[in-house]
């Protein structure tokens, strides 16, 4: 297994670099009209470390700081970014994110939708070359991987934003004009369908950290799992079957050990459907000791650079699991030691903060802001921080899950009949890995609450709540406001103004 982690890795790694070192600096595209089937393509791996160019996009947006992965936890009833005094106000898009009061003019949003454009840009790109050289049958597998690969793009677009433009052809320049959501999801599902029976089945070093066949249907179960929402048309069955096309496969299974999925040496998890690997040198990005950590937790993992003491979950959040729960320990909470067993101490405590100059996290948070305790809210404990860690962790982070298929399976089969007998065995079988008490019945608000406790800071809790229709409602630090058309985040304004073809999404 330890060799099998560290080819599927290095490999992966190797074909995003050996691209980058080529050509990710170069941004003259018209180079590309000189490409001759005599030079380039000649055989798959050439081919290969072409289309690892088109992952690369993900590094920028997921795992980190102020994108995608941030967008869609802050604003849920996971986490919050408080204004720590002088600390985190970032002109108070954080508060606004939580409290569902963004702006069109919000740097993450941006960055959000710029990372997903450079990846499918990229799709573009590589699918244009392809089809310029008539490289035949030879590429049909990596046209299809490329085409599931921008599919999965296009999903975090429909899902965050909405009405977004539908871009394929990459030699026409003329600027996109915005889709409906309605049509942006069937254009997603037509590409899915089509490309999905094309792809590998294999599931080895080879395709790991790929899109292959599992993978494309991971993304089409997610895509008919919110069908309701992105068209008004709920498409319970077909989620059901996609996720039942992993299911009984056989090639994936629940890891004994939750936090087998979040090691650091991670690449062999039996859960991993698709990921990003995540390297502290060569792939980097992946950044969340440094996004959640107290200043002082530096000692704790003798951590080379100082944290930044942001991200924390609410208690609301922390409470809804039980004591028993093995889960409990996505969260670091109480008193904080050093790597060598000292009692850690904030040298710059509020002297109203009642856990004194001893750091402790405690899940109350005494207020959101302005003046947030530096060491209120209990910090994300899921991914591990291995000693001596730099900013950059070498865990691979998992977009798409296998317990995350079985939730979804049993939602849909749920949806269909409450008293499915599968649906409650396989939601049981979740809560049974994680040591509480079974189920007795599924109930929307169990059901929302046991993907909350099992997909903590995966990004997916804010399309779970809108699915489940909680988003809008009050929480913790967000008050009841009417926020219905909010479920879309706006167009970045500075798409806007780049482009008069985007029309700009209801309330902003």
């Amino acid at each position: 297994m330890k060799k099998i982690s560290f080819f599927s890795k290095i490999s992966m790694v190797a074909i995003f670099l050996s691209f980058c070192s080529q050509s990710c600096t170069n941004l003259d595209e018209k180079l590309y009209d000189q490409v001759t089937t005599d030079k380039f393509f000649k055989t798959d791996e050439e081919v290969i470390a072409a289309v690892g160019a088109a992952y690369t996009s993900l590094y920028g947006g997921i795992g980190g700081h102020n994108s995608v992965w941030s967008d869609n936890e802050v604003s849920s009833d996971e986490l919050v970014i408080p204004h720590r005094g002088a600390d985190w106000y970032d002109g108070g898009q954080w508060l606004r994110m939580h409290r569902h009061e963004y702006t069109k003019n919000e740097p993450s949003f941006n960055n959000s939708w710029t990372y997903c454009y450079g990846g499918i840009s990229t799709c573009n790109r590589l699918l244009y070359q392809f089809d310029q050289l008539k490289l035949g049958d030879k590429v049909t597998p990596f046209i299809a991987e490329l085409k599931t690969l921008r599919a999965l793009y296009y999903y975090i677009l429909l899902d965050m934003f909405g009405n977004v433009p539908v871009v394929t052809n990459f030699a026409d320049a003329t600027p996109p004009t915005t889709k409906a959501r309605k049509d942006v999801y069937a254009f997603i599902e037509s590409e899915l369908l089509a490309s999905i029976p094309l792809l590998s089945k294999v599931k080895d070093p080879s395709t790991y950290a790929r899109i292959n066949y599992y993978a494309g249907q991971a993304i089409l179960a997610k895509l008919y799992l919110n069908a309701g929402v992105y068209t008004g048309t709920p498409q319970w069955s077909k989620a059901a079957a996609a996720a039942n096309e992993i299911i009984t496969s056989g090639k994936f299974f629940l890891e004994g050990n939750y936090y087998d999925n979040f090691k650091t040496d991670n690449a062999g998890s039996r859960e991993n459907i698709f990921v990003i690997p995540y390297d502290k040198v060569f792939a980097q990005g992946f950044n969340m000791p440094q996004m959640t950590l107290h200043y002082s937790s530096q000692s704790t993992y003798d951590l080379q650079k100082q944290p930044w003491n942001g991200y924390c979950s609410i208690s609301d959040f922390y409470n809804s699991y039980d004591n028993a729960d093995a889960r409990k320990k996505n969260f670091l909470a109480g008193a904080q030691y050093s790597s060598t067993g000292e009692r850690l101490v904030d040298a710059n405590f509020e002297a109203a903060d009642p856990d004194g100059k001893l750091l402790t996290f405690t899940p109350e948070l005494n207020q959101l802001e302005p003046g947030c305790f530096r060491q209120a809210g209990v910090r994300i404990g899921k991914y591990e921080f291995a000693s001596g860690s730099t900013e950059n962790l070498s865990n691979d982070y998992p977009i798409l899950r296998y317990a995350d298929i079985v939730l979804i399976r049993a939602e849909a089969l749920w949806k269909q009949n409450a008293g499915d007998a599968e649906a409650l065995t396989l939601v049981n079988s979740i809560r049974s890995r994680a040591g509480v008490a079974p189920y007795a019945s599924i109930t929307s608000a169990n059901l929302l609450a046991e993907r909350g406790r099992e997909m903590f800071a995966e990004a997916w809790r804010r399309q779970d709540m809108i699915r489940f229709g909680t988003y809008t409602q009050p929480f913790q630090f967000k008050a009841a406001v009417d926020d219905a058309c909010k479920i879309i985040f706006p167009i970045p304004n500075a798409q806007i103004n780049a482009n008069s073809g985007l029309t700009q999404n209801p309330c902003y």
